[in-house]
């Protein structure tokens, strides 16, 4: 069983686009969730607020590439290549058939299928269409145009199950890697913003509708007084490398991948399950032979909806009772979708890195209903040597990852 280090990281997300500029927002308490109000414009929409990626210039790819790519694919371009920037890997290495690619989003680009689909059915014809269209919708979209741009041409595994998308693929690259079938792998996810993604939460009640005026209120994780997810979007990727690959090219390491379990519920479509929450836990740690007791802060999926807080409060408390220090990190930015995962491992290496665990915006009251889990209401600075993420999705599939501080 080979060692799995992270490498390099790139990230584009509504708090900032790169890790240092991430740790400092989080330090700095910022928010960022904002208005929207071209969404007024939407009949019946509710949600008025999302969290959205600034300042990322996207032209920037060479447009061979960006001709095939909507803004989910373009989002996750910039990041990849900053993480492999960021990695120092060489074109050789990349194009080596030891070197793969684990990334997802949970659709294509939702803003070329509302062109392109009601332009087809108006004419009742193919013709004249953009022939680019269907690669910028396609669901593994991601994937392919990363691997064609970057010259990929190892493992490709195109993770694509919505609020797991990124985590799967950080998963799935560490087993490629931890199993001798891959030495390095580019893993992680992103979504576009698009009001189709929040008018899904929206006809199902739930997301937050009661702070367009005060967009920093309206993601609420754990307390008792939330209304409901906010939809954002973002993308990251990371580097993972065998432990003495990276060794001997001389590779910064930002931590260790230790552990991962993935589940499905097998029940409900919906509506989560403490049970299929708790069992993904227990199978990451059963991967990175820890006890519970082991784990020094976890990164909760807590997108602020009453059910799933509820029963991923209730699964946490099960096995990790009323100390270890949970915190969700989507009272910042709001619910990044396939693009969380990644963002919030990230933050999960700040945590070992900086010695830093970020608060839970907003949280003042745990729910009634919720279980007494050590929901972090203010920064702690705490020096930590073990972490877990985990995320959940609709389908029950259930991701969970544990990081460790990479000691020489």
């Amino acid at each position: 069983m080979r060692r799995v280090v992270i490498t390099g990281v790139g990230l584009n997300s509504p708090l900032g686009n790169s890790y240092e500029e991430l740790y400092e927002s989080l330090k700095a308490e910022k928010c960022g969730i904002e208005y929207v109000p071209e969404w007024e414009a939407i009949k019946d929409l509710g949600t008025k607020v999302a969290g959205r990626v600034k300042n990322v210039d996207l032209q920037a790819i060479p447009r061979k590439f960006r001709r095939s790519m909507g803004r989910v694919a373009q989002l996750a371009a910039v990041s990849t290549g900053e993480a492999i920037a960021d990695a120092n890997l060489s074109q050789e290495l990349l194009s080596s058939k030891r070197c793969g690619l684990a990334f997802g989003s949970t659709m294509g680009g939702n803003e070329t299928m509302f062109e392109y689909m009601p332009e087809v059915q108006a004419k009742m014809s193919f013709r004249g269409q953009n022939s680019m269209a269907f690669l910028k919708m396609m669901s593994h979209t991601v994937a392919a145009n990363l691997a064609q741009m970057f010259e990929i041409k190892g493992r490709n595994i195109p993770t694509c199950s919505a609020c797991t998308s990124s985590s799967q693929g950080i998963g799935a690259g560490y087993e490629s890697v931890k199993y001798g079938m891959s030495d390095v792998m580019i893993c992680g996810g992103a979504e576009e913003h698009h009001y189709l993604s929040a008018g899904v939460f929206d006809v199902m009640s739930a997301a937050s509708t009661k702070h367009a005026n005060e967009p920093h209120l309206s993601s609420k994780p754990f307390d008792e007084s939330r209304d409901g997810l906010v939809v954002s979007e973002g993308s990251g990727a990371m580097v993972l490398e065998e432990l003495e690959h990276a060794l001997a090219r001389g590779a910064k390491i930002y931590g260790e991948i230790i552990g991962y379990g993935t589940s499905c519920d097998g029940a409900h479509i919906t509506t989560p399950s403490k049970e299929g929450m708790r069992q993904v836990m227990e199978t990451s740690l059963e991967d990175a032979n820890l006890r519970p007791s082991d784990v020094e802060y976890i990164n909760a999926h807590a997108t602020a909806t009453a059910r799933g807080d509820i029963a991923e409060s209730h699964a946490t408390h099960s096995l990790f009772g009323s100390a270890t220090p949970v915190s969700s990190t989507k009272g910042h930015m709001g619910h990044l979708l396939g693009g969380c995962g990644v963002v919030e491992s990230a933050i999960c290496l700040i945590a070992l890195n900086k010695s830093f665990l970020p608060k839970t915006m907003n949280f003042k009251t745990l729910d009634k209903e919720c279980a007494p889990i050590n929901v972090l209401g203010e920064n702690m600075e705490k020096e930590v040597n073990i972490v877990m993420s985990n995320n959940f999705a609709f389908g029950g599939i259930n991701t969970s990852l544990i990081f460790k501080k990479y000691k020489a």
